[in-house]
């Protein structure tokens, strides 16, 4: 089957109520989706990450202007062959960021594609499922004003729990002294039967993580993410081994090189390459092969729209655990429940959480149908 057409849709919302993190306010919500049309005119769809400060119009010019010109009329089922030659065509100026981001996008829509061609999930083209449903941590907690912390943070955690979550993820990075206070709070506040993990979006320097893993280590935290800088391979090296709690990262790591030269350091316990970011299908099984070979975890970044977390669910679905064994460690599906418009009304409400869980989806492709009023009613470039 031969492309037709490839279309980048940039589409934004703004936040009744912004919300920060510890590199600043977000005032939108934004992504960037993909559409490979093919020649019979089915169509596939992906989608690029696009953090709370990116400006997603960065992802669809490398698709409009770099990568689109490559892929009319080739077929589709030529996926992998398309990646390598993207990247390389991109190499000299884009090994990293947005132009791995944008080829994450392409490379869903290309599955998709396949998927609905085939009549079969794409979990059963990248050969199976390990599972037919996921468990559910809830990402939230984002600081917003006029608020009061922790107190309006145990509120949601106690929000959380009521909907069936037993797991969660505080946004932190605030400062040392209040990370500690406020993480403490809240774990008393929901008791040690919940899993609960912190994000600290790259805030502190290797002596500040220190001063707080050591500070920390009797709340039990499930994983430590995103503690230093993405460039400081040594200063995860440096803190992993010093908590019982494991060390996390990976959304700002791109492609399978990258990802190599973390794992031969032995810098982190748990990788979180993001679908939408760090290759799409074909990039993050390899990247997943590579953890499997160093017997480490894998659990995937998910942060975008319904589009995204439908993919990502596919993705997962195929994770074999590591090691695999009797009675291994769950796998994760990380749930954002911060603020967004256009979260799950873009794929018709395509995905299911029931008692703590997400159920992978079972129709052709990644497993939903984009809802094009939605996608024209935020969409800002077409």
């Amino acid at each position: 089957m031969k492309i037709k057409e490839v279309k980048a849709y940039v589409i934004k919302a703004p936040l009744e109520e912004p919300f920060s993190f510890s590199q600043g306010w977000v005032y939108n919500r934004s992504s960037v989706i993909v559409e490979v049309v093919c020649q019979d005119g089915e169509s596939g769809f992906g989608e690029c990450l696009c953090h709370g400060m990116q400006p997603p119009e960065v992802a669809a010019a490398f698709i409009e202007n770099c990568y689109a010109q490559y892929m009319i009329g080739r077929d589709i089922f030529d996926v992998e062959v398309m990646w390598e030659q993207l990247y390389n065509i991109a190499r000299p100026f884009g090994q990293q960021g947005a132009a791995v981001n944008a080829l994450s996008g392409v490379d869903i829509a290309l599955w998709d594609a396949i998927g609905k061609h085939l009549g079969k999930p794409v979990s059963k083209l990248l050969g199976g499922n390990f599972r037919e449903s996921v468990k559910a941590y809830a990402t939230g907690f984002y600081r917003k004003k006029g608020r009061r912390y922790p107190d309006d943070a145990i509120e949601e955690a106690k929000g959380y729990i009521k909907k069936g979550f037993r797991g969660m993820k505080l946004k932190t990075g605030f400062g040392v002294d209040t990370d500690i206070e406020y993480i403490k709070a809240v774990r008393e506040a929901v008791g040690y039967d919940v899993m609960l993990m912190a994000d600290f979006n790259s805030a502190y320097s290797q002596a500040e993580a220190r001063r707080l893993l050591l500070a920390l280590e009797p709340e039990k935290l499930e994983f430590y993410e995103e503690l230093l800088a993405p460039e400081d391979i040594a200063g995860y090296k440096a803190i992993r081994n010093l908590t019982g709690s494991y060390i996390a990262a990976g959304e700002e790591i791109f492609g399978k090189i990258a990802f190599k030269d973390w794992l031969a350091e032995g810098a982190l316990d748990i990788y979180q390459p993001d679908l939408c970011s760090s290759g799409g299908f074909t990039e993050c099984k390899k990247i997943a092969a590579i953890c499997q070979a160093y017997n480490t975890m894998l659990i995937p970044h998910v942060w975008g729209s319904g589009v995204g977390l439908a993919a990502s669910l596919q993705f997962i679905a195929t994770l074999p655990s590591t090691p695999l064994r009797d009675k291994p460690q769950e796998m994760l599906v990380e749930y954002d429940q911060s603020s967004h418009p256009f979260r799950l009304d873009l794929i018709n409400d395509g995905v299911r959480f029931t008692d703590g869980y997400v159920e992978v989806p079972t129709a052709p492709g990644i497993g939903v149908e984009v809802n094009r009023s939605v996608l024209e009613k935020y969409c800002v470039n077409k």
